[in-house]
């Protein structure tokens, strides 16, 4: 049986486009009020109005996550104007692919800031909320998603950068997830495949995008809003189950 999420606040990153995007929108459906946080401003707005014209309620907190002091400020924003915070996503996401040798590891440290750093900052400033939410009406259960990807399974030359940023989103996860369970916080890793964003739009080297080709241009990939059909299932949970890791491939994807 799926719980409501009428009564709780859901915050977002990388809201505005992709899998945040749909993400945000779908709690919304599903009765949470959403916080989009992102760095393009006109996109989040865009969100928020559709969001509000379906009659959901949606908090516009433009924000460069990179930025310590600024990931800190969206939750106490949230908090502040919101009430409450039930359910972090963290999907704001950065791959830029290429070979280890002779890389430009300014782009790595790209990486690390954004998936890595942004996502552990988000959670640890998120989670006191989260763990009030937790002990209170409506749900007595609060979750964290994380999103992940396959490239944090699957290491390949050519993506040892983003691999590592991914397997650390992987294993931090796995310790926050055994530090809070007992205290009825989730962590739930979600780990997509192919799916039809903007990501790979990040790689302009052209050998890299025709690997992309060759590896995924036959196959029908996923929607963001599959994946956002998957969070929406795992923080709908009954509170005594707990989905800690789900892969999600397109049916074609092999590997």
């Amino acid at each position: 049986m799926e719980q409501s999420l009428t009564g709780t606040v859901a915050l977002v990153t990388g809201a505005s486009s992709g899998i945040g995007e749909a993400a945000a929108a779908a709690l919304a459906a599903a009765g949470a009020s959403v916080a989009l946080v992102a760095r393009r401003r006109d996109r989040l707005d865009g969100l928020a109005a559709r969001i509000r014209d379906e009659g959901g309620t949606a908090l516009v907190l433009d924000a460069d996550i990179t930025d310590q002091a600024a990931a800190h400020e969206v939750v106490q924003r949230t908090m502040e104007e919101a009430g409450r915070l039930d359910i972090v996503v963290n999907n704001a996401g950065l791959m830029l692919l290429g070979r280890i040798e002779g890389a430009d590891t300014l782009r790595w440290r790209q990486m690390l800031d954004l998936n890595v750093a942004a996502l552990m900052t988000l959670c640890h400033a998120a989670l006191p909320h989260l763990l009030q939410a937790a002990q209170n009406e409506p749900r007595h259960i609060a979750d964290i998603v994380n999103v992940s990807s396959v490239a944090g399974r699957v290491a390949r030359a050519g993506s040892g950068a983003y691999n590592a940023t991914k397997w650390a989103v992987n294993a931090f996860s796995e310790a926050l997830r055994q530090e809070v369970a007992s205290r009825h916080v989730r962590v739930s890793l979600i780990e997509p495949g192919a799916v039809d964003t903007e990501l790979a739009s990040h790689n302009t080297d052209p050998d890299v995008l025709a690997a992309l080709q060759r590896r995924f241009g036959s196959i029908e990939r996923l929607a963001s809003a599959d994946i956002a059909d998957v969070i929406v299932f795992v923080v709908t949970r009954p509170s005594q189950v707990a989905i800690n890791e789900l892969l999600v491939r397109p049916t074609e994807q092999a590997d």
